[in-house]
């Protein structure tokens, strides 16, 4: 490595600093974890900086069903629009870095689509909050920004994984002419999935560090509408065209339903899909029932009833009741499972379907 870059002090004093390569790769890591600004999120799509929310550093990635981590990924992020981001980081020292770590990022992101549950990702982004003693939902309601729902966000994270929405990031000090040749041929040619390298120069002299990063195979495959508030109009509109058929007079009793109980819905502000949230005023604060997504699906706040201190024979018993809809089988209530609006197009479903929600409304209020 050689080059090197000034910097003029507030004294006026200037100093010299050059480049240097990172100690070890696990300091280069680390910086990702505790920084990860540096994957230059402005460069990677101008019109809509990318943010970052870490999932996981050293994510396992398993090869079978229900199988063990075969293998491990540096870093598991998520961007604003809830695209999963798997970032592989080497020196330039390294010489797998050149070929070898593209068939190793093909590798995690073949199974990751597969054997990824979008449950494994949120429980790795809680356990993680918690091992660095932040609130899990404070972080991500902050990263939201109020731009959309927890639920809504996470169920995003499953839909773009089931699409193969997916963002390959292959971080160096150094990119080598090789690997650069070998990212913008796959950028050019994998839709939807977004192939990138970046560069992170290393610069230090007299006790100062500068990082200098720069996205390399950046072709903007993706321009991401700006976020807006929903209503009932242009939701209606969203789920005929994702939905399809059948799905609209569903959704106008849930909206009918949230209206008269609830006094009207909590509008999601996704930039791309419509939604709306049931949600209870709780010991002086919200609490989301459920989140109606215009894909065509009803997530299921169990996570939040348990917080809320309705027991679990309670949720049970809650699980029991939506059962009993035709074609349902709920799973993993310790979280957000979901239903689909054409289970609930018969009138006898939606009404077993919206009971239920009066009978979780009684439970909450009288626990």
């Amino acid at each position: 490595m050689s080059g090197h870059i000034f910097n003029i002090q507030d004294d006026g004093t200037l100093v010299e600093m050059n480049e240097q390569p990172f100690a070890s790769e696990d300091i280069f890591q680390k910086l990702l974890s505790e920084y990860p600004n540096l994957l230059a999120g402005d460069q990677i799509q101008s019109s809509s900086p990318r943010r970052w929310l870490l999932v996981k550093r050293e994510m396992g990635v398993p090869d079978r069903e229900a199988g063990g981590e075969r293998w491990s990924l540096d870093h598991l992020f998520l961007d604003q629009d809830a695209i999963p981001t798997l970032v592989e980081v080497k020196r330039s020292s390294d010489t797998r870095i050149r070929r070898e770590v593209v068939g190793q990022m093909l590798d995690y992101a073949a199974n990751a689509i597969v054997y990824w549950p979008v449950e494994k990702i949120q429980a790795e982004y809680e356990q993680n909050c918690q091992r660095e003693g932040v609130d899990p939902e404070e972080r991500l309601a902050q990263f939201l920004d109020d731009e959309a729902e927890p639920e809504e966000f996470w169920q995003q994270v499953k839909t773009n994984l089931q699409a193969k929405n997916i963002r390959l990031l292959f971080v160096a000090d150094v990119i080598p002419s090789e690997l650069r040749r070998i990212v913008e041929f796959l950028n050019e040619v994998t839709d939807p999935v977004e192939v990138l390298a970046v560069e992170i120069r290393h610069y230090a002299g007299e006790g100062l560090k500068t990082l200098v990063p720069r996205v390399i195979g950046q072709m903007d495959k993706r321009v991401t509408p700006p976020s807006k508030r929903w209503d009932e109009e242009s939701l209606m509109e969203d789920l005929d065209k994702q939905a399809g058929p059948g799905k609209r007079e569903v959704c106008q009793k849930i909206l009918q339903w949230t209206e008269e109980k609830l006094g009207g819905p909590k509008w999601g502000r996704g930039a791309k899909v419509g939604s709306f949230s049931a949600r209870l005023m709780h010991n002086e604060s919200r609490l989301t029932l459920f989140t109606v997504m215009a894909w065509g699906s009803v997530s299921l706040s169990f996570k939040e009833l348990k917080e809320a201190s309705v027991s679990e024979e309670k949720r049970r018993l809650l699980e029991q009741m939506l059962n009993e809809i035709p074609g349902l089988q709920l799973g993993n209530i310790e979280r957000y499972p979901e239903l689909s609006l054409s289970l609930l197009i018969e009138e006898t479903a939606t009404t077993r379907f919206l009971d239920a929600m009066d009978w979780v409304i009684e439970q909450i209020k009288a626990s």
